[in-house]
């Protein structure tokens, strides 16, 4: 064979051999195709589903938080977060100017977003702007702007702001509790979310929703003992005695007498929980004083310490005190009266807020009778109530006791309670010497209620009857601008010296302004106590400023609550609680060394 047949021959082969090796290559490649579309269709399936079917959270809707008497307090609104994936907006650079200005109509500052995206260009996901109103949102998703979408989710919202945010407390953006209610009782109104499987376009608009995963399961209601319009009433009354004396601070509490409830919690400084522009700067506005915080009770201590002498058999109503020369050594200090009361009743140490009748009373029985009647009523317990920060307050029992200690222990020193402590500790003599449990969520049925006696029945009115002394005008107490013309009041006033923490002391210069009491007498409905903290000015005295505003308070809530009148006017009485506080206030309280009034 020639050489040219060899050569013709292995041209031949190597045609062949292309022809089947392209062949092979269509055949595999038609296999593929086969295999893809027909036998092993799914996984084309799968793969296009990865790239537009979701599977996307549902929001779960947090349980609402009620008042007794159904109002919202806390509730969780419908809204939209704005969303955009920074892979995506990235390959669309010419819609970048229409976007920016689209982000100012809703306060997005384009520059801070660019450096965002640019910092975030591996992630498919990130928030722009969460929980807004869909109508705002519709401002930017209304140009259908490649790889920008909304989804819904929920934000808190509180009807009462400002004025319940002491009580209620405060969620944060992604709706777990921070604060009071919403914190103590998070794992109750937390919903928990469900899961659905979207299509979704490549903008990541969702076009249908294909099946609903998992339900989401919203969260339960809360219905507290709150009632909006007293709580209402006794922040306004509060914040405007605050504002007024320039005082630091401020509480009242509202309870109802018969089950224990807390119809009102207030406190100053406050805060509006739906407005967190400034929140870092405002955390003190968010303490709930009045159930976190202790103080010397002052003279307001005074009602426990005669009824611990009564109870003792060594005074009885009729006793004679003498407190002259208005003044008394004890070890290196003197304990004065504003002037000599001379020889004095029980009731007239406890209308006039005689320091030194106290102290000769104490002196007398010795402290035991004293630590024993605080822990009656409540004083160093825990209230059990579950709010966050709740402060048992501090009962001390030394060892050794000194005279001076005794002393200052008869007339609300030496120890610490909270305001709520000390509104529940009134409600004794409100409950005839029945101590009941307090409560910040509504009680469905009063007989449930157990109450202890801790005072007898016959003691603890002849205490009230001392206690509305303290009140009724011209009996010469220091609580008459607590009178209400239209109910009998009972009630003690208390000016304690302000403890600077940081100086290591008593700040004579500075008073804490108290006034607890219950009304009406004949048949007690509620108790309020109120207090005033470094009230400013030459009235500093808890009769002058936070007696009018318990007066206040009180008043308000027995017509919203439509207790009937127990007292019936005359002529000399026919007087209104506001006249009668303006005339009142004319009054000067001299000043006394423990700040007893």
């Amino acid at each position: 064979m020639s050489a040219r047949q060899v050569e013709k021959k292995q041209a031949i082969w190597r045609l062949y051999f292309v022809f089947m090796v392209i062949l092979s290559l269509l055949s595999i490649i038609a296999w593929k195709v086969l295999d893809l579309q027909i036998i092993n269709n799914e996984t084309l399936q799968i793969q296009g589903d990865a790239r537009t079917v979701r599977n996307d959270e549902i929001a779960a809707h947090r349980g609402n938080i009620l008042d007794r008497n159904g109002q919202p307090l806390a509730i969780s609104t419908p809204v939209q977060s704005l969303v955009l994936n920074p892979k995506e907006i990235l390959q669309y650079p010419e819609q970048w100017d229409q976007l920016a200005a689209a982000m100012l109509t809703i306060d997005v500052n384009p520059e801070v977003l660019h450096n965002r995206i640019q910092e975030n260009t591996s992630r498919e996901f990130m928030f722009v702007k969460r929980r807004i109103p869909p109508l705002e949102a519709d401002q930017v998703l209304q140009y259908g702007f490649n790889g920008v979408w909304a989804e819904e989710e929920y934000k808190r919202y509180y009807p009462l702001g400002e004025v319940a945010v002491h009580v209620v407390g405060m969620a944060n953006s992604d709706e777990v509790g921070q604060e009071g209610i919403e914190l103590a009782y998070d794992d109750w109104l937390e919903g928990t979310p469900g899961s659905k499987q979207v299509l979704k376009d490549r903008n990541g608009a969702i076009i249908s929703e294909v099946r609903i995963n998992e339900v989401a399961e919203p969260g339960n209601d809360l219905v507290l003992s709150i009632d909006s319009q007293i709580q209402f009433l006794a922040y306004k009354a509060l914040k405007e005695e605050v504002t007024r004396r320039y005082a630091n601070a401020g509480t009242a509490v509202v309870l109802n007498v018969e089950t224990g409830e807390i119809l009102a919690m207030v406190s100053q400084p406050s805060f509006n929980p739906n407005n967190r522009a400034n929140l870092s700067q405002q955390l003190d506005g968010l303490k709930n004083r009045a159930i976190a915080e202790s103080l010397e009770p002052g003279s307001t201590v005074k009602t426990f310490t005669v009824t611990a002498a009564l109870e003792t058999g060594l005074f009885d109503t009729e006793s004679i005190i003498d407190t002259g020369p208005g003044y008394i050594r004890i070890d290196r200090s003197t304990i004065r009266d504003p002037v000599n009361y001379g020889e004095s009743t029980l009731q007239r140490i406890l209308s006039k807020s005689s320091q030194v009748g106290a102290t000769r009373i104490a002196l007398e029985m010795g402290q035991e009778p004293m630590l024993d009647i605080l822990k009656r009523v409540g004083f160093g317990q825990s209230l059990g109530t579950g709010f966050p920060g709740e402060s048992a307050g501090l009962l001390v029992n030394h060892n050794r006791w000194s005279n001076s200690e005794i002393a200052t222990l008869a007339y609300g020193y030496g120890f610490q309670v909270s305001p709520l402590q000390l509104a529940q500790a009134y409600m004794v003599y409100a409950n005839g010497g029945i101590f009941k449990p307090v409560s910040l969520l509504k009680v469905e049925d009063s007989d449930e209620v157990l109450g202890v006696r801790v005072i007898s029945e016959e003691l603890t009115a002849s205490v009230t009857q001392m206690l509305e002394a303290v009140v009724t005008p011209g009996g010469g107490g220091t609580g008459t601008r607590a009178y209400i013309p239209t109910h009998r009041v009972a009630g003690k006033t208390g000016t304690a010296w302000f403890y600077d923490v940081q100086g290591g002391g008593y700040d004579d210069e500075n008073y804490i302004s108290l006034f607890a009491g219950f009304a009406p007498v004949s048949d007690p409905k509620i108790v309020t106590v109120v207090t005033i903290h470094e009230p400013q000015g030459e009235e500093y005295g808890g009769g002058q400023v936070a007696a009018p505003v318990f007066a206040n308070i009180t008043a308000g809530a027995l017509r919203i609550l439509n207790v009937p009148p127990d007292i019936i006017s005359n002529a000399s009485e026919n007087l209104s609680l506001n006249e009668f506080n303006s005339t009142g206030r004319r009054a000067s309280l001299a000043r006394s060394s423990g700040g007893g009034q």
